[in-house]
């Protein structure tokens, strides 16, 4: 050491030039040789390529990649650089040899270069082939050597190296010439690819067959007599043919790929796809846009998660329609107008703040609140409806009035709770049209809350009957994520975990598409929560379902927000999401949060809590915020004679007489409705002639509703039409009397419905029964 101290005192201006030549030296080689642009690669969850977006200099080259195939990997070396492994980066004897010939035949006829030079050559392109040139090279090539490991610069050549037209890299080459990966390439393929860099246009398709044909050959020879291949195989190698055309490359989910290449541009991304399941989802989508696209349906989007991970296992933004129908547009992130697929989150809402008991009767009967007037879709009513059917059956009617019930900003926290990216407005904004469709959202963050409830339910099960902190969070298509649902607690996150059972008990039960009309009579029948939605004007076709561990999602409609007729949650999504499913492997059904209920005396015909009039009931797993609804409204005790036809007090019948019953009593509107749906209803019966100081009646109007401006079309002759007029009463028998602005008009008994042609003009409209009990309604004739 001393020595080498005292040389450099000795000899300062030669030690200095030494050490700026080594700073040099280190310094001469770029930290990053290869800046090319590269495609954006998607690959499943298995690695199999799904597709990939050319790179932006319009190059078909892949990002870096560090696994080499064996056979290729010899394939390149023995006719490249056989001393590959033992070279510190160029071959003096190569170089030597090169240099003799190219001398006597005053051209360049050898290449002498080993395939670390070729990789700086590569990373230096555009250069002059000069022999200066070749000097830097070397230089670069020795200090490529003892930065990097032999493999990675094989990394860097089968990456980068040109393989005719606009493909580059092995990775590119591969799947543009043989159509599949390159870990699945023969040693006939291999070989093509690895002769392919020396001579890159030898490849276009149909020319150069025969110097192309003889260069792998020839390789293949060599590897025969170097013994890496037997003779067999060598036999079967060189019967093989060339690549005739380029294929395509892959695009198993472009609109994924499209998504991905917005955050991940230029790299290589694997996702959590299951390359199976997107083909086979693919199927199912072609097939049924090829029936809807004769109704002039174009656009199909379709979600597939696991609940359980909350990974991403299909993504199809869109069906394969064409351009004219933005085919490219990917509708899975894009609002769209929800229809009826909100109303399990209100229904698990009024559970969940034990406003409801899951049959409780709701009313189904004409409703108008202002200018809104709901209607339900077949245009019928029930009078009355379980809370659980109405949203089995989609009624909207009484989802209107069950939200209205419930508080419209009440409902509106809880979705923005859900975290509904596309709910922008206050609850005002919306109004009760919220429930119906008057909001939007998109595909993503529905089944991101429908694989939330699910997940919760399983959670609670699973865990202590705990809750997790983080369960409505992002699904994830990344392969490199995993989703943390954050830390344990004994607080529900939004809604507790009954009324989502209760809530998946209802939506099991949704009338499935024709055809799987008997699904619950097979043991192996998949039981799946689902639901359908239609928007106004039948823009929006949706199907959302769910089991244990999956949540299929589906829209269909037309990207342009042109509606169809047809175009119906049930017709045109639901069977779709039952052909997904069937894809699916069947899950056990959610277990039951018994920690979160209660076993209840139920009344069977109102679903309240039983009350002591209550003649029917049943005990009942409820929610436990339930148990402070109120009991059955709807039974009450009457006291009858002894025929039971009429009712007595003790001004007309003996007391002991008189037999004391439960009866089930409607309002006057639901009765009117209800017993036409339920032959066996019996209404109350009426007050014996001879009985004193009992009266008790009640009227409501059909139609019209308070304040509604109503128009009268005229018929083919021109004649105005009438109005009809409507009314409900308690005692359908009793005679009423009915006047227009305070001037008699005329007189019904038993069918209470009468005809007028009222002027241009507001009127009200009174009707008075025989026992002096009266009601009116406002109007506004219109032109």
């Amino acid at each position: 050491m001393n020595k080498i101290i005292t040389y450099i005192k000795s000899h300062k201006i030669k030690s200095a030039i030494v050490i700026l030549l080594l700073i040099a030296y280190y310094f001469f080689l770029p930290k990053q040789l290869f800046k090319d642009p590269t495609a954006t690669v998607i690959t499943s969850s298995n690695n199999e390529l799904l597709g990939a977006q050319i790179a932006k200099d319009g190059q078909w080259r892949f990002p870096q990649n560090n696994n080499i195939p064996e056979k290729f990997k010899i394939c390149i070396i023995q006719f490249e650089d056989e001393y590959f492994y033992k070279h510190p980066g160029f071959n003096p004897v190569s170089i030597f040899k090169a240099l003799r010939d190219n001398l006597k035949s005053n051209s360049v006829k050898r290449g002498g270069s080993t395939l670390t030079q070729q990789v700086i050559r590569l990373s230096r392109k555009g250069k002059p082939r000069t022999y200066f040139e070749k000097i830097k090279e070397i230089i670069l090539a020795t200090r490529l050597e003892l930065r990097t490991s032999k493999g990675k610069i094989l990394s860097y050549y089968s990456s980068n190296a040109p393989f005719g037209g606009n493909v580059v890299g092995l990775d590119a080459a591969s799947w543009r010439y043989f159509n599949r990966n390159p870990t699945e390439l023969s040693w006939a393929e291999s070989a093509t690819l690895a002769v392919l860099p020396n001579a890159p246009s030898l490849i276009y398709p149909g020319k150069n067959q025969e110097r192309l044909l003889v260069k792998r050959n020839r390789l293949l020879n060599k590897l025969l007599e170097n013994e890496i291949i037997d003779s067999l195989t060598y036999q079967l190698s060189i019967a093989e043919g060339l690549p005739q055309k380029p294929y395509a490359l892959p695009q198993i989910a472009p609109h994924l790929l499209q998504k991905v290449s917005q955050t991940y541009s230029g790299k290589r991304i694997q996702t959590t796809i299951k390359k199976r399941l997107q083909e086979q989802t693919n199927t199912i989508v072609k097939n049924h846009y090829n029936l809807l696209k004769q109704n002039e349906i174009y656009n199909i989007s379709v979600l597939i998660l696991d609940v359980n991970t909350r990974q991403v296992l299909t993504y199809v933004g869109n069906s394969p329609t064409d351009k004219t129908h933005q085919k490219d547009v990917d509708v899975i992130d894009k609002p769209r107008s929800t229809g009826s697929i909100l109303k399990p989150f209100l229904y698990a809402a009024m559970l969940d703040s034990g406003d409801i008991l899951p049959n409780t009767l709701v009313a189904d009967v004409p409703t108008q609140f202002g200018n809104y007037n709901p209607e339900n879709y077949n245009k019928e009513y029930d009078g009355a409806v379980p809370a659980s059917r109405a949203l089995s059956r989609s009624l909207n009617v009484p989802a209107v009035r069950m939200l209205q019930e419930f508080g419209l900003d009440k409902f509106h926290h809880y979705l923005k709770a859900l975290q509904l990216k596309d709910l922008k407005y206050n609850a005002n904004h919306y109004g009760l049209s919220l429930v119906l469709g008057g909001a939007e959202s998109n595909l993503w963050d529905l089944c991101k809350s429908y694989a939330a409830l699910s997940s919760t339910l399983n959670h609670f099960s699973e865990s202590s009957s705990e809750y997790f902190k983080n369960e409505f969070c992002e699904p994830t298509f990344l392969a490199s994520e995993n989703i943390d649902f954050g830390k344990k607690t004994s607080e529900k996150t939004l809604f507790d975990a009954a009324s989502i059972y209760l809530t998946y008990e209802s939506l099991k039960k949704v009338n499935r598409p024709e055809g799987d009309d008997n699904w619950e009579f097979f043991n192996d029948s998949k039981q799946i929560a689902w639901k359908t939605g239609t928007s106004f004007g039948f823009r929006d076709a949706w199907a959302i379902g769910t089991t244990k561990d999956y949540v299929v999602g589906v829209w269909v409609g037309n990207a342009d927000g042109e509606g169809r007729p047809g175009l119906v949650g049930i017709q045109a999504a639901a069977p779709i999401l039952f052909d997904l499913f069937d894809l699916l492997p069947n899950s056990d059904w959610f277990a039951k949060p018994f920690d979160e209920m209660q076993e209840v005396e139920i009344c069977l015909k109102s679903g309240y809590r039983a009350s002591q009039n209550c003649e029917e009931k049943q005990s009942e797993f409820v929610q436990l915020s339930g148990l402070k609804t109120k009991p059955c409204p709807y039974h009450v005790l009457v006291h009858l004679d002894k025929t039971e036809h009429f009712q007595v007090n003790s001004s007309c019948e003996d007391i002991n007489n008189i037999t004391h019953k439960s009866w089930f009593v409607l309002p006057s509107l639901m009765e009117h409705y209800y017993k036409t749906k339920n032959p066996f209803y019996k209404p109350l019966p009426r007050f014996r002639l001879d009985c004193i100081g009992e009266n008790t009646t009640s009227m409501q109007f059909i139609y019209p509703k308070a304040s509604n401006t109503i128009f009268l079309p005229k018929d083919f002759d021109g004649n105005t039409n009438e109005l009809i007029l409507k009314i409900a009463h308690s005692k359908p028998e009793s005679t009423v009397f009915w006047y227009l602005d305070d001037t008699y008009i005329g007189i019904t008994k038993d069918i209470h419905d009468f005809a007028i042609i009222p002027k241009i003009g507001e009127h009200t409209i009174t009707v008075v029964d025989e026992f002096g009990n009266e009601t009116s309604q406002k109007i506004i004739i219109s032109k």
